[in-house]
């Protein structure tokens, strides 16, 4: 199997940029700090606010059950 044929095509966009932004600021971890994190949470609340700034700068808005499949194609954790 060639290469090609294993690659994975990931849109980064301006959202890469914004992802490490607010990595590089720490506001995931500003707000788990403030807030705290809570053994029953699947997902902790600084984690969600870094979906909702990075889905509202995709200049249109989905609905919060949509999350996972807005983020399946966008590169943000590399």
């Amino acid at each position: 199997m060639s290469p090609i044929e294993n690659t994975e095509i990931k849109n980064i966009d301006h959202l890469r940029i914004v992802a490490g932004l607010i990595d590089e600021i720490a506001i995931v971890e500003i707000i788990n700090s403030k807030l705290g994190i809570d053994s029953r949470e699947k997902i902790a609340s600084g984690i969600v606010v870094k979906a909702i700034l990075i889905n509202g700068l995709e200049f249109f808005s989905r609905p919060l059950y949509l999350f996972s499949h807005f983020f399946e194609d966008k590169g943000i954790n590399m």
